[in-house]
């Protein structure tokens, strides 16, 4: 009996694990057939904002278990971002041929309409308490909307994604790529990347993410001046999300993740019915969300393969040998944190030549557990390092398909 019982709980943990390792449609009160266009959230509040659908804006206060309405029932969402209790929406409906731009603070409970009161907002951008807004002009505020600075970009007909690099503006526009500018919007010039439609522009650092209509994904790290196109080079890319050293694009087919900056790709659509388009992704918490057929939730875990495995505090630092090894695709390392330190865990080929990197982040004291997906790499004798507050220690394994 005693065995049956172990072998019952046995398999309920195993079922819970799996059903995590997969993509849920998180739509109790939203329905299964909203079109979210947009991700938004400030602290345990996450909006999503529909198109197509005419029903609005939905606002869950837990983590996307449960969804009410937030206003503008029977309208179109074009743009949506919030900003500590501030949350703005582009609004439009056909019938009355409402747009502009509309806040909120009180987590929509309540809208009124800002003096950007009679364009079609594309796309909201916040960095720093500024407001910026694309229609088919530029505009910016420092006053949450109350009044608004405004310039044409010659040559944009529209303008479809914003972002800000180090004091340097981008706007993606509608087939004609990206414009630059270094002094707040008011003069703009258009970078080497002018053929495209962009519909997304992310910022890590001083790595510039455009997502685009026919070229996938591109990236720069130089302000611009260069762009590379990523190998996920053929797909519709409507969005780009990072978290750590990984980066998620939502396209017309589901979701992609590379961790080495483009270089490669994997697909990533386990528990979507189908390859279904994703729109927008909001990492929010341990979690990923995507909105496209309503909303998805996955762990963030999932991807990075990466969990606190004891609340214990060690007394020393530590590399353990992977495990199983040899392996074929996965195996997982365990190390182990003494100081709250900055944790670098990477991976060689035999060459000596970084092929991915595991760990890249401040973490607490410790001890911690990363799984490795080698599904994309030949058979052969790989090296996992790790280096972190003076500790450095490297390891062999093997790769054997």
């Amino acid at each position: 009996m005693k065995k049956l019982l172990f072998l019952l709980v046995l398999y309920l943990v195993l079922f819970i694990n799996h059903c995590e390792s997969q993509w849920v449609q998180m739509s109790n009160g939203m329905g299964t057939n909203q079109n979210v266009y947009f991700l938004s959230s400030s602290g345990n509040n996450i909006y999503a904002g529909t198109y197509n659908t005419s029903n609005g804006i939905f606002l869950s206060t837990n983590m996307g278990g449960n969804w009410t309405q937030a206003g503008f029932n029977n309208y179109d969402i074009t743009a949506l971002a919030t900003n500590g209790n501030y949350v703005f929406a582009g609004v439009r409906k056909e019938v009355f041929l409402t747009t502009g731009m509309y806040v909120s603070t009180n987590n929509g409970n309540n809208w009124t309409l800002t003096s950007l009161d009679s364009e079609e907002v594309n796309v909201i951008y916040i960095s720093n308490n500024v407001i910026y807004a694309g229609t088919y002009r530029f505009y910016s505020s420092n006053d949450n909307g109350v009044t608004w600075f405004r310039t044409y970009i010659p040559g944009v007909t529209m303008i479809l994604s914003l972002a800000k690099c180090n004091n340097y503006l981008f706007t993606g526009s509608l087939y004609n790529g990206i414009y630059i500018s270094s002094n707040n919007g008011v003069n703009w010039t258009q970078s080497s990347l002018n053929n495209e439609s962009i519909l997304s522009l992310t910022v890590n650092g001083n790595n510039i993410y455009a997502g685009t209509t026919f070229g996938g994904v591109y990236l720069s790290t130089n302000n611009g001046l260069n762009w590379i196109q990523t190998n996920l080079n053929i797909e519709e890319v409507y969005t780009v999300a990072i978290s750590g050293n990984n980066i998620f694009a939502g396209t017309a087919s589901g979701v992609y993740l590379s961790k080495n900056n483009g270089v490669n790709w994997v697909i990533k659509n386990e528990g979507f019915p189908w390859s279904i388009p994703i729109h927008t992704l909001l990492i929010n918490g341990n979690y990923l969300f995507g909105g496209g057929v309503s909303v998805w939730k996955r762990p963030l875990s999932d991807f990075t393969g990466l969990i606190n495995i004891s609340e214990e505090l060690p007394f020393k630092y530590s590399l353990e040998q992977n495990y199983p090894n040899p392996f074929n695709p996965k195996t997982n390392i365990k190390y182990q944190i003494k100081n709250n330190s900055f944790v670098s865990i990477k991976i060689f080929d035999i060459l000596g030549k970084e092929v991915e990197t595991l760990v890249n982040e401040k973490q607490s004291s410790g001890m911690y557990e990363v799984s490795w997906d080698a599904s994309q790499y030949p058979s052969g004798v790989y090296f996992y390092r790790l280096v972190t507050d003076g500790f450095t220690d490297t390891k062999k394994m093997i790769l054997l398909k």
